[in-house]
């Protein structure tokens, strides 16, 4: 029985019910959306620490084709049913509002 508060398409049917050893499309995109975080991840360093402007530049786009090919990959993931995500309840949205929109007295400019 699917997940109330799940947000998902449904699996499009391309995938063994039982899986083997081998890798399949999902787990490729899987390894390839995990690898485009983990790179972005150091070029945000890498760009923040760039001490020369033309690196900066070319650091800075490659973190933006970067973004967009993770991008890309999570929404054929999602597209095909492979990415799931959970809805968040009114409860919890009220919540998180009322904690954040409290720091806004401690900003220096109002």
């Amino acid at each position: 029985m699917p997940n109330q508060n799940q947000i998902a398409n449904p699996q499009s049917g391309q995938l063994p019910q039982v899986k083997g050893p081998e890798m399949n499309d999902r787990d490729y995109l899987n390894d390839c959306l995990a690898t485009c975080k983990y790179v972005a991840d150091g070029l945000n360093v890498a760009v923040w620490e760039a001490s020369h402007q033309q690196l900066h530049q070319d650091l800075l786009q490659i973190l933006n084709e970067t973004h967009q090919s993770a991008r890309d990959v999570y929404e054929l993931m999602f597209r095909k049913g492979w990415y799931k995500l959970e809805a968040a309840e009114q409860q919890q949205l009220q919540q998180a509002y009322q904690q954040f929109s409290g720091y806004s007295t401690q900003f220096p400019y109002q």
